[in-house]
């Protein structure tokens, strides 16, 4: 496998909306699919993380913004796709760019051999030979999973968001969902139909009007097993999550709550592990200060803050597309 990798002018790492944005941007610019440039990625094959993510997901950007460049969604332009549908769509962008992703294989490590302009890649694979290597792993790749859920038992489920599908998975009970964000908020409001929701967050969001769900929050007091349950059709807030001591979860405002269930929305970590540890972020134009030949694309701290976005990653792509056809 690590032979039939080795002396193409790119691999690509990463077969999400960054590499294959990357792809389209270096085939537009004269380079050929599996003979110039390769994607690997660690997934199994054709399993993006879009396929994974709960059923009622939509994005928060419309079809129109929520393509790779030259590829235009299909359906009402001004609609908001599911998750499948932009699993689907990926997974059409590659045909339609000709790129076979070699899936189930996962960058290690990289770095330049002597002075020349070879890089050594190391997959799981095997040891492969390249010019040039493209991070495209994702900002938002490996679950965040906060230090004290080795402590916590409770009697129902513990998921973080990326495993939750449904509220058929959660047992009947009080579920603690900690985080605010996109994917807090959204799973709270599918739940509170079937389940008993508090939300735990560090602040409301200064526009609260733009997300319907927190003008329905219930401020309470300090909460305890002995207050009136919330109403099915509501959700409590709470402050963020400070401790667990066992079955019960410490919050900020001194408050405490013995959930049934769980919910991490806590986000996500880069998949840049495998990047040279001395690496450091914000290098300009995307480009590696130690190894010439090493891009990042989609990688916030390694760039601008909107790299990570669909629209932010096609650009960059571009970008690292004509700084690779340039170098000798």
């Amino acid at each position: 496998m690590a032979r039939s990798l080795s002396h193409r002018r790119v691999i690509i790492v990463g077969a999400g909306h960054s590499g294959l944005a990357t792809a389209a941007a270096l085939r537009s610019s004269g380079l050929e699919p599996q003979k110039d440039f390769v994607i690997i990625d660690s997934a199994p094959p054709g399993q993006r993380s879009w396929a994974t993510r709960w059923q009622s997901m939509k994005l928060r950007s419309a079809a129109r913004h929520s393509v790779v460049r030259g590829f235009p969604f299909p359906g009402d332009e001004d609609r908001h796709p599911s998750a499948d549908e932009m699993s689907d769509y990926l997974s059409s962008v590659e045909k339609a760019i000709g790129v076979k992703t070699v899936w189930s294989t996962r960058a290690l490590g990289v770095n330049r051999l002597g002075d020349g302009s070879t890089l050594h890649l190391s997959t799981s694979a095997g040891e492969v030979q390249t010019r040039n290597v493209v991070c495209a792993t994702g900002a938002a790749a490996v679950p965040r999973i906060p230090g004290w859920r080795q402590e916590l038992a409770v009697p129902g489920v513990v998921l973080h968001s990326s495993q939750y599908l449904d509220p058929a998975q959660i047992p009947p009970g009080r579920v603690l969902i900690v985080g605010g964000g996109y994917s807090g908020v959204e799973i709270a409001e599918e739940l509170t139909s079937s389940h008993d929701v508090t939300l735990a967050t560090r602040a409301e969001p200064p526009r609260a009007s733009e997300r319907p769900i927190w003008s329905r929050l219930r401020r309470k007091g300090p909460m305890s097993e002995a207050r009136p349950r919330a109403a099915s059709t509501d959700v409590t807030h709470a402050a963020a999550v400070t401790g667990v001591n066992g079955d019960t979860v410490m919050f900020a405002d001194g408050a405490s709550m013995k959930p049934q269930s769980l919910i991490l929305a806590t986000g996500y970590e880069p998949a840049d592990g495998w990047l040279p540890d001395s690496e450091p972020p914000g290098q300009p134009l995307h480009v590696s200060a130690r190894i010439p030949g090493l891009f990042t694309v989609g990688m916030p701290r390694y760039s601008r803050a909107d790299a990570d976005t669909l629209a932010g990653a096609s650009r960059e792509a571009a970008t690292v597309a004509r700084l690779i056809v340039g170098r000798p």
